[in-house]
């Protein structure tokens, strides 16, 4: 099946070539850490952004999801489409939900029902020319892709251990990058101790240090350990196992119990906690296409939130011009290591960076192979503009020249905005002009706006030629939001 993705592959320069792409947005991860997520089954809202693939004209989209998507919210990304009628665009979109809201992911769901499968098949009018686009790959969706004979734009499941904390750190060390000092492939509490003390050992004047569960995400498997008031080393073995349960957990309803438990299946690392009173969180993001061919996307710096500045909040685009390009090659050289493994797909490669004097000291922290917080605000960004990145300087130019940033954030929340309805959105930012406009290339779009009325929650994308700009337009857009959800 992978096979006929190559081979479809080589005929997509044309845009012309009939296509087909079944998206099945699951984010099919740990349950209990995903519960702590507020809205999360909205999530899978955040790949309508391919969508705007219907510019394509003979390109179909089938679209599963948990829940139906309310028509307001299609009919917002259809709207935003360049070049093409969203009459047109609606024809060749076909919306396809299990009507299940539990916590079960959705490519469960969907393999549990033989009907709506069928259902997908038999709107796919040519199987030679289809495939499927995942948030993350599994042996989940390995599954459903073989039940379908449909081949997934996505890394082999096989692989996936080399984006776990523990195979991040052995690809970082294969591909010579540098990264806190730590120990990986950790499944017990004694194993804990150990990195903890032999971490001290290795850095006497270190304060913290982070225990991470191998397959954690957004910062939510992150725990924080603090060495703070530490007896002499004669005693240090049975204190360190005491302060265990004490951890500072990032996800707020965490308990040693629970963070153990999964320690036990599926392992962790422990790693410095890098200090530094200027710091940042950069990342890389790369393709490795069917064909085998990789090439840098953009970098970010990610906005982070939580009690140690763990828990990704947003991005703005590019990264800093003083050290993006040192962030692309040394991302670089990770991705050349994992395309050397058979890594297929888009990802990502998370780094910390410290102002030391006038020089940025960069770490390398993790590796995402899924489609993370950074890839739908860069695509709709692609397709909006119909621009393109270059590697060579890490900037976004429309096909005027003109340079293109972002700020995108996934946490645009409020107790006010609970009630708001996606009809309630849209008239808002129609009165206030919060749309992007096609004309100059510049402005906001929404996502996650299925979140809104129950939880407060919303997406935001802010274009503008400048970071200045963009954090403008995000201000004005809380401001609007915060005004409008107080009016009677």
């Amino acid at each position: 099946m992978q096979a006929r993705l190559a081979a479809m592959f080589r005929g997509f320069s044309d845009q012309d070539t009939p296509r087909t792409v079944v998206i099945v947005p699951s984010l099919t991860m740990d349950r209990e850490v995903l519960a702590n997520i507020s809205g999360v089954h909205h999530y899978e809202e955040r790949m309508l952004c391919y969508l705007m693939l219907l510019r394509l004209p003979r390109t179909q989209i089938i679209y599963v999801t948990s829940h139906p998507v309310p028509e307001p919210i299609v009919d917002y990304y259809l709207h935003l489409l360049p070049g093409i009628p969203a009459q047109h665009a609606r024809k060749r979109l076909t919306l396809l939900s299990c009507h299940d809201g539990s916590r079960t992911s959705l490519t469960e769901k969907i393999i549990e029902r033989p009907r709506l499968q069928q259902r997908i098949r038999d709107v796919i009018p040519d199987p030679s020319a289809a495939y499927m686009i995942c948030f993350n790959v599994t042996e989940l969706e390995r599954d459903l892709a073989l039940s379908l004979d449909l081949p997934i734009y996505g890394c082999d499941p096989d692989l996936l251990s080399l984006g776990s904390k523990s195979g991040s750190r052995k690809i970082f060390r294969e591909a010579g990058i540098a990264m806190p000092e730590g120990f990986e492939d950790l499944f017990t509490p004694d194993q804990i101790v150990d990195a903890l003390l032999e971490l001290r050992q290795r850095r006497p004047a270190i304060k913290r240090a982070v225990v991470k569960l191998n397959e954690g995400f957004s910062g939510e498997g992150n725990a924080v350990f603090a060495y703070e008031g530490a007896p002499n080393v004669s005693d240090l073995r049975g204190w360190v196992r005491s302060r265990l349960p004490h951890l500072a957990f990032e996800a707020k309803d965490m308990t040693w119990e629970l963070f153990e438990e999964k320690l036990r299946a599926m392992g962790g690392i422990v790693e410095e906690f890098i200090e530094g009173e200027v710091k940042r969180s950069p990342s890389a993001q790369f393709r490795i296409d069917p064909l085998g061919q990789l090439e840098p996307v953009s970098t970010h710096d990610q906005v982070l939130g939580g009690d140690s500045g763990q828990v990704f909040l947003g991005c703005t685009f590019p990264a800093d011009e003083h050290y993006r390009l040192d962030i692309q090659q040394d991302g670089l050289k990770a991705a050349r290591a994992l395309a050397e493994q058979g890594v297929c797909g888009r990802f990502a490669i998370d780094f910390l960076s410290v102002l030391e004097g006038n020089e940025w000291r960069h770490y390398a922290i993790e590796i995402n192979l899924r489609r993370g917080g950074t890839t739908h605000p860069f695509m709709m960004l692609e397709f909006l503009t119909d621009g393109c990145y270059d590697p060579a300087t890490g900037s976004f130019l429309t096909p005027a020249g003109q340079p293109r940033c972002y700020y995108a954030s996934d946490n645009l929340e409020s107790p006010l905005y609970r009630g708001l309805t996606p009809g309630d959105l849209i008239d808002i930012a129609a009165i206030n002009r919060l749309h992007f406009d096609g004309a100059c290339q510049k402005g906001v779009v929404f996502h996650l706006i299925g979140a809104l009325s129950e939880f407060g929650k919303l997406g935001v994308l802010c274009i503008a030629p400048s970071h200045e700009e963009t954090e403008a337009l995000y201000r004005r857009t809380t401001e609007v939001l915060d005004r409008e959800s107080t009016m009677v």
